[in-house]
């Protein structure tokens, strides 16, 4: 509505229409609200995806760091007993229960 039209309109025009734009401003107002609570809502949700995908990611380098433990120990047991094994069949191990020749 341009200037001209509004200086032409009565009072209680004039009062109907600040009465709607009020009404609109305060639907308007809570729409934001409400939008701005999404947010924050989604903001949060955000921040612990990206906390739980940087925790996964330190528990996947933590697992493969045992994991590389674990391949460690597996190997170092692996050659303990062909150790074991290869004295038992080499060096009579088990005849002699003191394990001197």
């Amino acid at each position: 509505m341009t200037e001209k039209e509004l200086h032409r309109l009565k009072r209680g025009e004039l009062l109907e229409l600040l009465v709607e734009q009020g009404e609109l401003v305060q639907k308007q107002q809570k729409e934001l609200d409400s939008l701005r609570e999404q947010v924050k809502s989604l903001n949060a949700r955000l921040e612990e995806r990206q906390i739980a995908i940087s925790q996964s990611g330190s528990l996947a380098e933590a697992s493969l760091k045992l994991s590389g433990i674990f391949e460690a120990a597996q190997k170092a047991a692996d050659l303990y007993l062909d150790n074991v094994r290869g004295q038992a069949g080499g060096s009579g191990f088990g005849q002699n229960p003191g394990g001197f020749r």
